[in-house]
């Protein structure tokens, strides 16, 4: 058998081992009552990275179009997969309007590694539902066919291969640029051990400030993601024998 094609059989006879997030409840096309508690499910999708290699991760319910999504509310913002595969949530009724298919969920899962990824269930029917939906969910919805939800989103790949820099994607954009209910901070840089650079101008433009005169509106920026760091220390127990040190301290008196 020539070395190609061993190769090649010993791909295809071994299990894939990573996967992300794969949603299993709802299931695709479910209906849902609004207001009540219901279980969030998931499980490994065959695609990297592992969900053992998945740390934290934030739950939102969306709704729209696949190409544009429009988050709606935060379900959990501060999940962990250590606490397993599945959580109960409830939806409050006047989040959204009724629609065949209009929502879908979205987890944004932070890797070990350093990154993210961003997976979406299938889509699903909430009934009783009193609020509406933005002129841009309504438009979009005009154009969703079947039930399936947006493209998964992985940025841990790169990041785990080095090859990805702060300033690519969504880290990259500017704070001030962005839109949406979650903003993206890019990672803190670390100083080196000799501070050589004598460029002191900021990493980001300024941006505009206006002063309140009156009460604001309610902020309407859920949360905050910060790229995670990707530098690593490594240390030692200083091993010299305290008596040695105080025998040099006396000799140099």
């Amino acid at each position: 058998m020539r070395p190609a094609n061993t190769l090649y059989f010993l791909i295809a006879c071994c299990p894939l081992a990573f996967a992300d997030v794969e949603f299993t409840v709802p299931a695709a096309g479910a209906s849902l009552a609004g207001g009540t508690t219901f279980t969030v499910t998931w499980k490994d999708s065959g695609s990297a990275p592992s969900i053992s290699d998945l740390t934290s991760y934030e739950l939102f319910l969306e709704a729209g179009s696949n190409s544009a999504p429009q988050q709606l509310y935060a379900l959990a913002p501060n999940g962990l997969f250590s606490a397993g595969n599945t959580i109960s949530v409830t939806i409050p009724v006047a989040i959204g309007g009724s629609g065949e298919n209009a929502y879908f969920l979205k987890m944004i899962s932070v890797a070990t590694a350093g990154g993210t990824v961003t997976n979406y269930s299938n889509r699903f029917t909430l009934t009783g539902m009193t609020g509406t939906f933005s002129q841009t969910v309504t438009d979009g919805l005009t154009s969703v066919t079947g039930t399936a939800g947006p493209d998964t989103v992985n940025d841990v790949t790169g990041a785990a291969a080095g090859t990805a820099s702060v300033a690519e994607g969504v880290w990259g954009t500017p704070y001030n640029l962005q839109t949406g209910l979650t903003k993206y901070a890019p990672m803190q840089p670390v100083p080196p051990t000799a501070i050589t650079a004598t460029n002191t101008s900021p990493l980001w433009p300024t941006s505009s400030v206006v002063l309140a005169s009156t009460y604001l509106p309610i902020p309407s920026v859920l949360t905050t993601l910060t790229q995670p760091q990707t530098f690593s220390v490594a240390s030692h127990a200083n091993t010299v024998h305290l008596t040695v040190a105080l025998d040099c301290a006396v000799a140099n008196t």
